[in-house]
């Protein structure tokens, strides 16, 4: 039996990629923000292929709860970007080390 790859999961693999790169080129934490959601996509992209490709309903359900984790994220992280940024007034992340305290 051999398996084609679906044009959804090159797709997929293509937005990823960007995705990576994205994170290790950016400096603004934004833009880094942006890459991970990206990456969420993309993930998101291939668990629903194959889902319909091997006709099963867990690939949903594991897109589901992608979904939930990236709106999750969405809203902490935002609220962090403007606590970091009333405080530090930049959001550059090679400027930020509050970690390192």
């Amino acid at each position: 039996m051999e398996f084609m790859v679906p044009g959804n999961l090159i797709l997929a693999a293509s937005i990823f990629t960007i995705g990576v790169f994205g994170i290790l080129l950016k400096r603004n934490a934004i833009s880094i923000f942006m890459c991970v959601e990206l990456m969420f996509n993309a993930a998101n992209l291939a668990f629903i292929t194959f889902a319909q490709s091997l006709g099963r309903p867990e690939g949903v359900a594991v897109f589901l709860f992608v979904i939930t984790v990236a709106a999750a994220e969405a809203a902490v992280g935002l609220a962090l970007f403007i606590k970091i940024f009333n405080d530090k007034e930049t959001i550059e992340a090679d400027t930020l080390d509050l970690l390192q305290r």
